[in-house]
């Protein structure tokens, strides 16, 4: 089991507004309003698979054309010109018209809900352990609220299908928590119930120290891995994430650390 005193002091380390740099919810801070925040970190958070260049410059790419306030863009703008106004775009398997879809679906959610918080805590029940059931019928509004339902989306995680779900868990860890790097501006869900947004820094630290024995990075691999985090903080399971993935990120000497700490 990781050491908490060692967890600690990597949070007191990493855990700091410098270091967003090398991470999408640097976009966030751009942002004061709460809609516009929310928005932005979906958007951003969706587009975060390969390489960090890349998906800082996907991210930025689609966010400039939403200025100044990506909620009132998203609502001024008509659906039919969603896909003209990104048309070329291409985050690796992401395509313009799945983008301009997916930004339909929150478009459409926002509309119905008021906000993208009020679509998630459709499905939260206080007696549910973790956010899992909740974030599951998330995902299902929003596919359900695209104009092309048939389409294949890559900015969307299917929880029911077993994907680890890490885009849309690190999206609640920002929405959710509130420190020196989540803004945490929903107040509606506990952080007692997140799930950690299973990476393969985390996925290979939690195997080396024993938090899971599970071999594929799935859902269940992530509720154990969750579990185990629990148990050191049982109000705020996933604190450590954002300081945990730093040193991989960056390639600084905690991460060997990190691997071969035996306690």
């Amino acid at each position: 089991m990781l050491d908490k005193l060692f967890l600690e002091k990597l949070y007191s380390t990493y855990n700091s507004r410098s270091f967003i740099y090398s991470d999408p919810i640097m976009f966030l801070y751009s942002y004061s309003d709460p809609e516009d925040v929310e928005i932005a970190g979906l958007i951003a958070s969706s587009l975060a698979y390969g390489r960090v260049a890349g998906i800082l410059a996907s991210v930025n790419k689609v966010l400039v054309k939403m200025k100044p306030a990506p909620s009132e863009f998203l609502k001024e703008t008509p659906e039919q010109e969603l896909l003209k106004l990104f048309s070329g775009f291409k985050h690796r398997f992401t395509t313009d018209t799945e983008l301009a879809d997916f930004l339909i679906s929150i478009k459409r959610a926002v509309r119905t809900f008021g906000s993208l918080e009020n679509c998630f805590v459709q499905g939260l029940n206080e007696t549910d352990i973790t956010i899992m059931p909740a974030m599951n019928l998330f995902v299902q509004k929003l596919l359900s609220l695209r104009s092309s339902p048939h389409y294949k989306s890559s900015l969307l995680p299917d929880p029911s299908r077993g994907s680890a779900c890490k885009r849309l868990n690190m999206f609640l860890r920002w929405m959710v928590r509130k420190d020196q790097v989540d803004p945490g501006i929903w107040s509606t869900i506990p952080a007692s119930g997140l799930i950690i947004p299973l990476d393969v820094h985390i996925y290979n630290i939690s195997q080396k120290h024993g938090l899971t024995k599970r071999k594929s990075p799935d859902i269940k691999t992530a509720m154990e891995i969750t579990g185990s985090f629990r148990s050191l903080n049982p109000e705020d399971p996933v604190k450590y994430d954002f300081a945990m993935t730093r040193p991989g990120i960056l390639e600084e000497k905690e991460l060997k650390q990190l691997l071969e700490l035996s306690v």
